[in-house]
């Protein structure tokens, strides 16, 4: 799995949508996350096939909404989501939340058949805590590949990422940018400044740093740019050190059906 990816949410306008999986495919990316609630799974299924890069070059993630989670469901709406993506297999398909119709038993075989039959390559979880996690891993035959959370410098989830090394899980961080207001951290600003790069940047580096992929939305040409250029830049322990510090703790994402040891 690619450490960077171009992420979609709120990317709902078709035209733009597509244009922007095309411009990053193009520049270099090779990572691309939608799902079904998103709304927008058609326009970066056409994306990818407007973009001068192979499709099994592209590792494409998708996720199953909460009231698509019964077995049934979730084979159909795949089948949907596989439609509109113009392909006959995803790389990861997630659960998008421990949530709704989701019953670990009944929606994880479903996941299992879906992976025995090669429609996914990847099993994963989306706002998994580590019990959820492991409650899954007791139903799944599949191995639980990655756990997609909220993560940024002022969200670091350090429980999460210690149990993602313990466990061999792949963590992947959505709202990477934390909505852009990694660009007001003074602390941010001032490691980007003395780079000479955007804040951006460095909430990604750091990021990768820590061995968490990201997925940051971007829909013109020079944000899509830049983030890319985070591949680049290297933090030095002091300068990882210093963000580390940061004591603002703030979750943008915390929907009434979130989990409770969400707080």
């Amino acid at each position: 799995m690619p450490m960077l990816g171009l992420g979609t949410w709120e990317n709902d306008d078709h035209d733009q949508c597509v244009e922007s999986v095309r411009t990053a495919l193009e520049m270099g990316y090779r990572h691309v996350d939608t799902a079904q609630a998103y709304r927008n799974e058609d326009a970066v299924g056409e994306g990818i096939a407007a973009a001068d890069v192979d499709r099994e070059d592209v590792f494409l993630a998708t996720k199953v909404w909460t009231s698509n989670l019964s077995a049934e469901d979730v084979h159909a709406s795949v089948e949907d989501s596989l439609d509109r993506l113009g392909t006959d297999y995803v790389d990861l398909l997630y659960v998008h939340w421990p949530a709704g119709d989701y019953d670990p038993g009944e929606t994880l075989q479903a996941f299992d058949e879906l992976y025995d039959s090669g429609t996914i390559e990847r099993v994963g979880v989306s706002n998994f805590e580590p019990e959820h996690v492991e409650t899954a891993r007791e139903h799944l035959d599949a191995p639980v590949f990655a756990n997609q959370v909220e993560m940024h410098p002022l969200l670091p989830q350090t429980e999460l990422r210690e149990y993602a090394a313990e466990t061999g899980l792949e963590l992947v961080a959505y709202s990477p940018l934390k909505r852009g207001e990694v660009f007001d951290d003074p602390t941010l600003t001032a490691v980007a400044d003395e780079h000479g790069v955007s804040a951006a940047q460095v909430s990604l580096a750091w990021l990768r740093e820590k061995g968490v992929t990201t997925i940051p939305k971007a829909t013109g040409d020079e944000h899509i740019r830049d983030n890319l250029e985070s591949l680049s830049l290297s933090l030095s322990d002091d300068e990882i050190g210093r963000i580390d510090d940061i004591d603002s703790r703030d979750r943008q994402v915390h929907p009434d059906f979130a989990p409770e040891a969400w707080g």
